[in-house]
């Protein structure tokens, strides 16, 4: 199977000296509690994001370090926690220090040009660890910068804008929000359009605290075949593409009563399948799949626009091994993908609160699990510096970092034809992977081969 040019794409990246860059104006100095949801043990870690923008000649003379950097200071003004650190409190209870400090920003030029990392723009990407420089120590979830951003002029005029966010600060949708603002300051504005809320005691853990729903995602189980200890130096990972003609070849295998499912569903229960048998599981042992929720817009009276902390949930769909694999038809695992993501409505977030408040912030379970966060209306392909909206947005991995043995992005992309479709991201052992591969082309045997990236 083909893989991109990228894949032995080498070039060499010049780095200033990292800098701190902090509000542009004085800022209050005070101390701010995270949200029951953003304090969770999952979220405390560091998630990588990208952004390719192309030559603009109507740009001629602007130069984007410099652009990017005074607007940053100015939008740091409205969102200034994140120019602080964070701290913990009593029970190890998260909160930020509005110190002022500042951001971690990098200035850097990459002897190459944007075309040739190929016309199929997702990740992994080439020399990543140059175009998103982590200095050494800036990565700590405590006592360290919560941003680090580095803008790497590119030999074609173009230029890439490397982000790493500390999780429990905000999700998808609440970084996006950042950099757009951080766009409409580059591009000329006084001020953010939609000006952050931090209001974050709205997702804090009820009083009483009351478990209302089911959470199978938070499930202490012992891994027993010691399949999530595996060293990640001998797995491998793999980004798969799908466009219109791979989903319909997956969607044959789908009954009539569930042929409304959505892309993201049909995708996901057929991968799970597959992961499912290639890792080999006993019949009778317990497999999880779980979709992470954007649930911001179920909220009634509705979270503040502005709202920029994290409101997600990870519903969970659980069954064994042997009932997700027995038959090819993908109706058993759709139905369970299905049930799983209509569960989660505000009350599902508040019983999530209440959870991590009574038990004490119990991590995600990742014994059996496949995790898939769907990046596809999180925004990232809006966020325009001036330069317009990005040839590529989103995360900079296809695995996430935080879990990467379990959890994969589902991520839009095009393809080297310029067709638009989906990557998802897999990482299994090397032995998993092949017999994976096999599994996945039963689905897509009457279709063209598919494009995979190495790495």
């Amino acid at each position: 199977m083909p893989t991109t040019p990228t894949q032995s794409l080498v070039f060499t990246v010049r780095r200033a000296k990292p800098e701190l860059i902090s509000p542009a104006k004085p800022t209050p100095y005070e101390f701010k509690q995270l949200s029951d949801i953003d304090d969770q043990e999952t979220l405390r870690c560091q998630i990588p994001g990208i952004q390719f923008y192309r030559h603009d000649p109507s740009m001629q003379g602007r130069d984007p370090v410099k652009v990017i950097r005074e607007a940053l200071a100015q939008t740091l003004v409205f969102y200034y926690p994140f120019a602080g650190r964070l701290r913990e409190g009593p029970g190890r209870k998260l909160v930020v220090e509005c110190t002022g400090e500042g951001v971690v920003f990098i200035e850097a030029d990459a002897d190459v040009t944007l075309e040739q990392f190929g016309d199929a723009l997702r990740p992994p990407f080439p020399c990543l660890e140059e175009l998103l420089f982590e200095p050494a120590g800036s990565g700590r979830i405590l006592h360290c910068p919560l941003l680090l951003i580095q803008v790497t002029r590119l030999k074609c005029g173009g230029f890439i804008f490397g982000l790493r966010l500390n999780h429990t600060m905000s999700d998808g949708a609440g970084v996006v929000q950042f950099m757009i603002a951080v766009g409409e300051l580059a591009r000329g504005a006084g001020a953010p359009s939609v000006l952050p809320v931090w209001q974050r005691h709205l997702l804090n853990a009820r009083d009483p605290t009351r478990l209302t729903c089911t959470h199978r995602e938070y499930d202490e189980v012992i891994d027993t075949k010691g399949g999530n200890i595996t060293p990640l130096e001998d797995m491998v990972s793999r980004s798969f593409f799908f466009g219109r003609t791979e989903v319909s070849a997956i969607r044959r295998f789908v009954p009539h009563h569930l042929s409304q499912s959505t892309t993201f569903e049909v995708i996901i229960a057929c991968l799970w399948r597959c992961r499912t048998i290639a890792l080999q599981f006993d019949s009778n042992e317990e497999v999880r799949m779980m979709s992470v929720v954007n649930a911001r817009k179920m909220f009634n009276p509705p979270l503040p626009s502005g709202y920029y902390g994290n409101v997600i949930a990870y519903p969970a769909a659980v069954t064994t091994a042997g009932k997700l694999c027995e038959n090819t038809n993908l109706g058993y695992a759709l139905e369970l993908v299905r049930k799983a993501k209509e569960e989660v409505n505000e009350e599902y977030l508040r019983s999530v609160a209440d959870l991590m408040a009574i038990r004490g912030r119990p991590v995600l379970t990742v014994v059996g699990t496949f995790c898939v966060s769907d990046n596809t209306r999180a925004g990232f392909g809006k966020v325009d510096f001036g330069w317009g909206k990005p040839a590529y947005g989103g995360p900079a991995e296809c695995v996430a970092r935080g879990i990467p043995r379990t959890g994969s992005f589902y991520i839009p992309c095009k393809n080297s034809k310029g067709e638009e479709g989906i990557a998802v991201g897999i990482c299994l052992p090397v032995p998993a992977m092949e017999i994976f591969v096999k599994e996945l082309d039963f689905f897509l045997k009457n279709t063209p081969e598919r494009q995979e990236i190495h790495f």
